[in-house]
């Protein structure tokens, strides 16, 4: 074999000062990466702790105590879909999801971005509401039905349905309902039930778009229950992020993590003004007595560590929707002292 040949002197000096340059040129862009913040968020309270992170601006107050300002952008998203196209696309740093969407790009994202959890927004049920009277459990539904939900296919309410459907028919039946559901974002999806008259005969939705479906339409009624299903109560929205934002914003993912704990705390603390956040934030048209109800049901918890959430994942490898089977919380989860202990 004819041995490599060796650059010039003058050549090879060169190529190791462009080389240190494009050193302190990446090293300089991880740093720049500290500080910046886009958060996407969907609809509903499932998304407070973010809600009064933004009021209260927790994380900034977390990033100067560690010695970085953040710059924090909170983006408006509908379905999962579009939250992990995002993303993998880099134009967010931190994504708000269902328990779904992250086991679907965890799953695909494995020795690449390597996406993983970040923490738990709660503990929520969901509801499936129906306004079609013949309706009184998922068998009734027939092709002239529509469900809405975030995302077909993706959505922790799709995946729910999912896991309902094949304790009902049998795993080879999972994806039974998929051809009845609808991507709709829950406000719009919310008011088809309201009002009915539409395609749209059932929501699998969150708080609080489904309480107010059951206090405005009396037709309006609980086919399904996402903790019925699940086992008990679940974390089905979550935070989620890559790798490479984790290993270069260290500061700035330690901050967000105690922003959102703190804010966890003070929602149990001070549900009236949580709500009170809640609707300055966006929150839209909802009776704050309704709200307030909502906050403080028993079966809402307000917390970053995940609960229950790995009987889905593995019940998604059983039937093939993702290639691997999730084995412990760590396998999708970023490690952190606040996660560790969660399921």
């Amino acid at each position: 074999m004819t041995p490599p040949r060796l650059l010039p002197r003058s050549t090879r000096r060169a190529v190791i000062a462009l080389c240190a340059a494009a050193g302190l040129l990446l090293h300089g862009a991880a740093r720049a990466a500290e500080g910046q913040l886009r958060i996407a968020q969907q609809f509903g309270i499932v998304y407070l702790l973010l809600n009064v992170a933004q009021e209260h601006k927790l994380i900034e107050k977390h990033g100067k105590a560690a010695g970085v300002d953040i710059k924090v952008d909170f983006i408006q998203l509908s379905g999962g879909s579009a939250v992990n196209d995002a993303l993998l696309a880099g134009n967010i740093d931190i994504a708000g999801a269902g328990v779904g969407p992250l086991f679907t790009l965890w799953d695909r994202t494995r020795g690449r971005q390597n996406v993983k959890g970040v923490a738990s927004l709660g503990n929520f049920p969901y509801y499936l509401v129906t306004n079609n009277p013949a309706i009184k459990g998922i068998a009734d539904f027939t092709g002239k039905d529509r469900i809405a939900l975030p995302a077909v296919g993706v959505s922790v309410q799709s995946r729910v349905l999912q896991m309902a459907s094949a304790q009902l028919w049998g795993d080879k039946e999972f994806n039974r309902l998929d051809r009845l559901q609808v991507a709709l974002p829950h406000p719009d999806a919310a008011a088809a039930i309201i009002k009915g008259g539409t395609e749209i005969t059932a929501h699998f939705g969150n708080p609080p778009f489904q309480d107010q479906e059951l206090a405005a339409n009396p037709q309006a009624r609980v086919v399904l229950k996402s903790y019925d299903v699940l086992g008990g109560p679940a974390s089905a929205t979550v935070l989620y992020a890559t790798e490479k934002f984790r290993s270069e914003s260290p500061r700035t993912y330690k901050a967000f993590l105690d922003a959102l704990d703190e804010a966890a705390q003070w929602i149990a603390r001070n549900p009236e003004q949580a709500a009170d956040a809640y609707l300055r934030t966006g929150g839209g048209n909802i009776d704050r007595k309704l709200l307030l109800s909502i906050i403080k049901n028993p079966e809402v918890q307000f917390k970053v560590r995940p609960q229950n959430t790995l009987g889905l994942g593995q019940f998604l490898h059983r039937v093939g929707a993702i290639k691997h089977r999730p084995e412990a919380l760590k396998d999708y989860f970023f490690d952190d002292p606040r996660i560790a202990g969660g399921n």
